[in-house]
C-alpha cells in the first residue's frame, strides 16, 4: 500500500466508524520506523487547501500510526475548516511530508525555501512551522513572515529558528 493510500483509507475508516484504523500495514515506500509527519489535503479541482495537520517529532509508536492520526486530524480537526464529509473524500489530493529531525540555525542565510521547512519559536513557548517548497512562497522573508504570523510572533521580537528537510509523497 502506498503511504497516501493509507492516509485516505484512514480518513474513510474514521468517517464511517468514528474511530481510528488499527493494524499493521505494509507500506510501499521505504520509511523510517518513526518520524514527524504532516498530512496536507487539497481540493483536486481548484487546488485550495482543505486541511493540514502534523507533528514535528514522532508522537506515535510507528510511522503508520503517525500517518493515520495526522490524516484524520487534517480531515476532521483542522480548526480552519469544517470537518470533511465522506462525500468530499474523492475530491481530495493528499500529500504527506515525512520530516527529518529539525536542526538549530543561527541565520537566515542557512535557509532555502525550496529545500528547508522552518520552525520559529520564542522562549515563552509560541511556535510556528512552515513546510518547504510551498507554491507562492518564493523568498526566505516570506517563509519567516508566515511562520511568525502563525505563531503570533512579531518580526521585532526575539525568536529562534530551526530548519528541517522533508520527503514529500503525493497521490
Amino acid at each position: 500500500m502506498k503511504i497516501t493510500e493509507l492516509a485516505k483509507k484512514s480518513i474513510e475508516y474514521f468517517l464511517q466508524n468514528n474511530h481510528y484504523l488499527k493494524g499493521d500495514f505494509e507500506i510501499a515506500e521505504n520509511l523510517p520506523q518513526t518520524a514527524g509527519v504532516f498530512v496536507t489535503l487539497h481540493n483536486k479541482y481548484d487546488g485550495s487547501l482543505r486541511g493540514c495537520i502534523g507533528t514535528i517529532l514522532p508522537t506515535q509508536a510507528s510511522i503508520t500510526e503517525e500517518i493515520i492520526k495526522n490524516a484524520v486530524s487534517a480531515a476532521i480537526y483542522d480548526p480552519r475548516f469544517n470537518p470533511l464529509t465522506i462525500n468530499e473524500l474523492n475530491d481530495l489530493e493528499i500529500s504527506i511530508d515525512v520530516l527529518q529531525e529539525p536542526e538549530n540555525i543561527s541565520s537566515e542565510k542557512e535557509l532555502n525555501t525550496k529545500v528547508y521547512g522552518i520552525i520559529v519559536y520564542t522562549e515563552d513557548g509560541r511556535s510556528g512551522l512552515l513546510l518547504p517548497n510551498i507554491d507562492g512562497i518564493n523568498t526566505i522573508d516570506e517563509q519567516i513572515a508566515i511562520a511568525c504570523k502563525k505563531a503570533k510572533i512579531s518580526r521585532n521580537e526575539n525568536f529562534k529558528m530551526k530548519r528541517f528537510k522533508v520527503t514529500r509523497y503525493y497521490e
